[in-house]
């Protein structure tokens, strides 16, 4: 298939006319110019395809729903939304359920519909459990984490544990040594013990200035070690809700090329408002923010990847190059998928499309 692009981005430049022949869904050749032959042309900006490392559900489901056709609902929305591989995000559960979830989770990664496996909890601090359920928080330990391990065979590729738990950095160290993820976050930790987490080999900070001590809170938090240490990447939501204007400028600012655009969505992403649950939590949906019925504190959001991205470039602010490095380059290396989060020879062929009215849709090829 040939596809002919006005503009394409490319070692992170723009560059004016391009045609890329896809083979089997990967980028055979690319090529400067014109041609006549071409089986799609693109007016806009042809970028690659967006990776979630943290996403819970849309279309109205989630990803630890009971069937097949449910969590397909969930990859089709965000398909739409142009993104090409995620982490299916799982909420706090009683572990007999999440081994449960994980197993049923475990086809699709084998099909390579979703990229792996994250769990957001249950190791979380109650003081920052957010949309979590206090009552089913734990304390990690190797063990039980190992049986958490054994359930995804091999395809858990990340967790997220609040370091100042007792027990949570040597989990930590182990995680890393295993060669999964770990990402910190959900936490009341202080810059000492978010610290010791990097050092034992914390790579991610689950959505940065929210369910942690915040960037306006000073020195001594857990925001100032993380912003200042060049070993972790920061998740960000760009809603317009989960962090200000302003805070997010400041971190792309402070942090560059080490943030990490997510949705964190729950099932009303690519829905409707109205409500919806998170595990056994009522949530309430209204003009696209989710928050808890009990309290209003936020819920996830209701983001595609397209919708962050826009959001990024059209309210943040920040250049096509920066948004791309956090919604692809990145997250894609951060999985260890050397076939996406570029557009190159050998990578993958499933791209977005930039159009001049701001609308990106996923290119099939």
């Amino acid at each position: 298939m040939i596809i002919s692009a006005a503009t394409v981005l490319i070692d992170q430049e723009l560059q004016k006319e391009v045609w890329l022949e896809i083979e089997e869904g990967v980028i055979r050749s690319i090529n400067s110019g014109t041609t006549p032959e071409y089986d799609f042309r693109y007016e806009g900006i042809l970028i690659p395809g967006f990776v979630d490392i943290h996403c819970h559900g849309g279309g109205g489901k989630y990803f630890g729903s009971l069937t097949d056709s449910q969590i397909e609902q969930v990859i089709t929305t965000h398909r739409a939304g142009g993104t090409v591989a995620g982490l299916a995000s799982l909420v706090t559960e009683p572990i007999p359920n999440l081994i449960s979830q994980i197993k049923r989770l475990v086809p699709f990664v084998e099909r390579d519909e979703i990229a792996g496996i994250h769990l957001e909890g249950p190791y979380l601090s109650h003081a920052r459990c957010g949309a979590h359920d206090r009552n089913l928080l734990r304390t990690p330990t190797i063990s039980e984490v190992q049986t958490l391990l054994d359930a995804g065979q091999g395809f858990i590729k990340m967790i997220t544990i609040a370091p100042e738990l007792d027990s949570a950095l040597e989990v930590i160290e182990y995680l890393a040594k295993s060669g999964v993820i770990a990402a910190i976050g959900h936490s009341q930790s202080d810059a000492a013990t978010a610290q010791a987490a990097i050092d034992r080999g914390a790579s991610v900070v689950t959505h940065f200035n929210n369910a942690m001590p915040k960037v306006v809170d000073g020195s001594g938090t857990m925001s100032t070690a993380v912003m200042s240490d060049s070993r972790v990447s920061l998740e960000l939501i760009l809603d317009g809700e989960h962090v200000a204007t302003n805070i997010v400028r400041d971190v792309f600012e402070a942090a560059p090329n080490r943030i990490v655009m997510i949705t964190d969505a729950m099932s009303a992403a690519g829905s409707t408002d109205g409500t919806y649950k998170i595990a056994n939590l009522e949530v309430t949906v209204k003009d696209g923010v989710a928050r808890l019925a009990s309290n209003g504190a936020l819920a996830g959001s209701t983001l595609t990847m397209a919708k962050a991205f826009s959001h990024a470039l059209n309210e943040i602010g920040i250049s096509i190059t920066e948004a791309v490095h956090a919604a692809s380059t990145l997250p894609a290396l951060i999985l260890g998928r050397s076939d996406l989060g570029e557009i190159a020879v050998g990578k993958s062929g499933l791209l977005n499309h930039l159009a001049k009215n701001g609308e990106i849709t996923p290119i099939k090829c």
